[in-house]
């Protein structure tokens, strides 16, 4: 005789038939919704790509370069649950934590990143970084307070709290730099982090300046591992995100060195994108955090349009669909005008946090 768990997780005819009548219902729904979204985000590229070429070419920009309508929602049955057990969804590859970058780290390169005695500490790192290229105290703030609410930690990785462990990317830092982020700022501008780590080592003594030296060797290491793929983000996606040695990269964002300016890095980039492209006008904080958020390109779209165009053009015209439907603030803001007024808001509220205001002390 089978044993008795084997004979509970056996499901009846009637089941079976139950479900298989509920997946071909779904199945049915979800295809038709399918086909609906697919040409809505076909849309969404080729009309980016009509207004990337009338840039090129100094065409102006209308309203009907961009979609007007919202995205399709699937509002079908959901799938349904199998009866005998089996996963209905691909199984998604757990993303890495701290822990994993730190301990790559030492594994890969023999990389122990410095990390401050305390958060405060990296705040006054973060800040004089950011100072120092250009950003303003204003935009640093801001970007802070968005990002993390107003008390986010040097060390804070997207998803993670004290009750839920498990990321939901592995984005780290006050502006939450990718994995991918990190590897290709230590490919492209690997040599000027070098030379802000020789001059801190000048003065150094004895062991203090044997152990900075082995950092900057280590250091060194992961450049030459970020520049093993060709400078193109998907190849560099693809060594952030499946390989140890992309993983150990990612480490550098926690070191009191290398982590302020790497963040202040991926932020400056969005201001010198912005003035290469003829923008003078200084980037409200606001206007920084699209750019970071969406990317330079679309940041800027958003940035150079005239208000009566920000309230009537949806925010889906700058995301890809996998992008737009894990980013609840766009989704909700629906159109552009929203989407900056509720930056805004948030920056505002989150300003006034604790973590906020000893970012503000920093300067």
């Amino acid at each position: 005789m089978a044993p008795r768990a084997t004979l509970a997780q056996t499901p009846s005819p009637a089941a079976i038939a139950d479900y298989q009548a509920k997946l071909k219902k779904y199945e049915q729904a979800r295809a038709g919704y399918d086909a609906l979204a697919e040409a809505y985000w076909d849309q969404i590229v080729e009309k980016r790509r009509n207004r990337n070429a009338k840039r090129r070419e100094r065409i102006a920009v209308t309203i009907d370069d961009y979609v007007l309508t919202q995205p399709p929602q699937y509002s079908g049955p959901p799938r349904p649950v199998d009866p005998s057990g089996r996963p209905t969804q691909p199984e998604q590859p757990e993303i890495p934590v701290i822990a994993d970058f730190l301990q790559a780290a030492a594994d890969q390169f023999g990389f122990v990143p410095d990390r401050p005695q305390s958060d405060a500490d990296f705040k006054r790192a973060y800040a004089r970084a950011g100072l120092a290229a250009g950003l303003t105290r204003e935009q640093i703030i801001g970007v802070y307070a968005f990002e993390t609410g107003g008390n986010g930690t040097y060390d804070m990785q997207a998803g993670v709290t004290a009750t839920r462990p498990n990321a939901i990317s592995p984005a780290v830092g006050y502006n939450q730099l990718l994995s991918t982020n990190t590897v290709s700022l230590l490919a492209e501008f690997g040599e000027r982090y070098l030379a802000a780590l020789r001059m801190k080592a000048v003065p150094l003594r004895g062991e203090a300046k044997r152990v900075f030296e082995r950092k900057i060797e280590a250091f060194k290491r992961m450049i030459a591992y970020s520049r093993s793929v060709p400078q193109r983000w998907s190849e560099q996606d693809k060594l952030a995100k499946t390989t140890r040695g992309g993983w150990g990269v990612h480490a550098a964002v926690l070191d009191i060195d290398i982590g302020p300016m790497l963040q202040v890095q991926k932020l400056i980039n969005s201001v010198h994108f912005a003035k290469m492209k003829g923008y003078s006008v200084p980037l409200t904080p606001a206007e920084l955090e699209v750019m970071n958020l969406t990317g330079d390109g679309n940041g800027f779209d958003i940035v150079t349009m005239p208000q009566p165009l920000r309230e009537r053009v949806p925010t889906a015209n700058f995301f890809q669909q996998n992008g737009y439907e894990r980013n609840p603030v766009a989704r909700r803001t629906g159109v552009v005008a929203n989407l900056l007024a509720d930056m805004e808001t948030k920056m505002a509220r989150g300003a006034q946090s604790a973590g906020a205001r000893e970012l503000a002390s920093a300067f």
